[in-house]
Parts: C-alpha cells; structure tokens; sequence
C-alpha cells in the first residue's frame, strides 16, 4: 500500500527501520560514487535500493515511503540554490509549449494504447497520468479523483518506478548519441522522465547546468497535475454522478513555492560560495536518499504477476513521451 500525505500519521519508533535503512544505502550510495566517478550516485542509489528491495522487512516500508517523500520535496526545494532566474528566463516560451505539448499527446496517447492492449481502465489512467506528468505523485492525486482498483494503483507505481529508472541510464547516453548539449539534454530529460528524482538522476551525467533546466521543465510537468486532474475529476463526476470537491490539489505544489523562492534568493547574488557547495552536496544526498526509497519500493514478483501487457503498456508509454518529447525539444530549435 502506499502511503500518502493524507495518510495517517506514523510516530518515530514505526518509521525508525525505514529511514535508518535510507541512511545506509544513501551512505553506501555516496560512498561507492565517490569511489567511481564514472558512475552517478542517484544511479547506485536506486540500483541499490531496487536489490536491497527485494529482501527489506515490511517494517522499513512506512519509513523508506516517508523518507522518499520527504527527501524529495527538501532536494527540490534546495536545489533551487543551484539556479538564477537568467536561466529560466532563457527557456523562452517555444519550451513552455513543448511541455504542454509533451504532456498532452502523452496523457491521450497512453490512455489509446491502454485500451488497444485491453487493459482495465483504472491501470491505463494511472500510468497515463504518471508517465505524462510527474510519477507516482501524479498517480495519488489521480486516484484521489477516480475509482480504482488498488492494485491498478500499485501496478501504475511500480510501473512508473521501473520505467522511470530504467531512463535514468538511458536518457544520458542515447543524449551522448545523439550529440545534445549539457542544456538539450536537461530539457528532453526534463520533458520525458517520469520522477523529478528520476529527471535529476538521468540529467545529472551532463552536470549543474543540465540538471537545473532539467528541474525547470519538470515543474513546469508538475503544475499542470492541477489542472490534468481537475478535468479528469469533472469527467469522473459527470460520468458517475458523483462529486468529490475537496479531492483536487494544490494548484502549485509547496515544495515547487519553495524551489521558486530558493531561485529568487540565489538570483539576489548574496548567497556565500561555501553555502551553495554546501546545497549540492545536501542536495546530492537528499535525492539519492528519494531514489534509494524509490528503488527500494519496486516489487518485482507483484510486477510479473500482472502480465506482460502492463509491462508492454509502461514501455509504449515510456517511448511516446521520450519521442515526443524529443520532437517537441527539435521543434523548438533547442536540438
């Protein structure tokens, strides 16, 4: 079961295991490296957490769930430090529509594919969603709105979670291939993968400059949750006679309020030289800590046993918004 923000509260001793074990594999994470440069941290972080996930009590769930959650939202939140406002700006409008565009053709792309596999409707929704915005945030939030089977929830999570570290490899260096510029690369990863982890994890190969306009695209993805889910939740009502109003989200996500201001005090230019080192090192930890969660959040026997088309359907999906995205990225000029 995944556990949500609105979920019950847990006290300390029931997360204990969880986020002592996301302690661990963020240091062996870090550690192995530094130790090989070569290789991400946020990559080991979530192979890492994927094995390790295999053979986790149940008693570290609650506090790996609690951890990834957390740690993503500070990591965002603080790498704001790590980009000024020039930057954003040199998106122009062209990459503000190649988001619209991406999520859009995406969402309904996905929700055709489902139905030409013959899956349930439930399942084909929650990977539309999370493939197409941002993850399994994307999916809770979607889910909050419809009627779902839960094990078409789990299966959209752990869907989103496989594909979306899958691409973490991937993006790189079919990026490297095809010749695009620390600054492309960041805005097709920004464009295409699924978590915002996983966008960082997968345009950080490229370095800084990458990753930031990786995560200004991102966002740009998740804002547009608010209003995805808004129209589903309409479409919903209509369709089942039903009303939910105090189901929708936030429209801008707080932790996205807190990347924003973060941008604005380090355009201000007053922000110490060690306090931003310091940031992308904090940052660096709090992300391969929501990675390892992450991985570690992969049930592999639950994921074969809901056949090959969901796996074929997270594939397709994976592959639509990877293409259109790129399509989007080279229409814009920026590739």
């Amino acid at each position: 079961m995944t556990i949500t923000d609105r979920g019950p509260r847990l006290a300390l001793p029931g997360l204990l295991p969880g986020l002592l074990t996301a302690l661990v594999g963020t240091a062996v994470a870090f550690v192995a490296g530094s130790a090989l440069p070569a290789v991400s941290t946020l990559t080991l972080a979530v192979l890492l957490g994927v094995l390790a996930g295999q053979f986790l009590p149940a008693s570290t769930r609650a506090g790996l769930a609690w951890a990834t959650r957390k740690c993503l939202r500070l990591g965002v939140v603080v790498l704001g430090l790590q980009l000024g406002l020039g930057q954003v700006a040199g998106l122009g409008v062209g990459t503000v529509l190649a988001v619209v565009v991406t999520v859009l053709v995406a969402f309904t792309g996905t929700l055709v594919l489902g139905r030409a596999l013959g899956l349930s409707r439930g399942l084909t929704l929650m990977v539309a969603t999370g493939f197409s915005i941002c993850g399994a945030s994307a999916i809770a939030a979607m889910d909050s709105v419809t009627r779902n089977e839960r094990e078409d929830v789990a299966t959209g999570v752990t869907l989103v979670t496989l594909y979306g570290s899958a691409a973490i490899l991937l993006v790189p260096a079919i990026g490297s291939g095809l010749g695009l510029s620390p600054g492309q690369l960041g805005v097709w990863a920004g464009l295409s993968v699924h978590e915002v982890a996983q966008v960082v994890a997968a345009a950080s190969p490229a370095g800084a400059v990458a990753v930031g306009i990786a995560v200004v695209v991102k966002l740009t993805r998740v804002v547009l949750l608010a209003p995805m889910v808004a129209v589903v939740s309409i479409v919903e009502r209509r369709r089942d006679g039903t009303a939910d109003s105090g189901a929708n989200p936030p429209l801008v996500p707080l932790f996205v309020l807190g990347f924003l201001a973060m941008m604005l005090v380090r355009s201000t230019g007053i922000v110490p030289t060690a306090v931003l080192s310091a940031a992308q090192l904090l940052t660096t930890l709090l992300f391969a800590a929501a990675l390892f969660g992450l991985g570690a959040g992969v049930p592999l026997g639950r994921l074969l046993r809901t056949g090959h088309r969901g796996l074929v359907l997270g594939a397709l999906s994976t592959v639509l918004v990877a293409t259109v995205g790129y399509a989007a990225l080279s229409a814009t000029g920026r590739a």
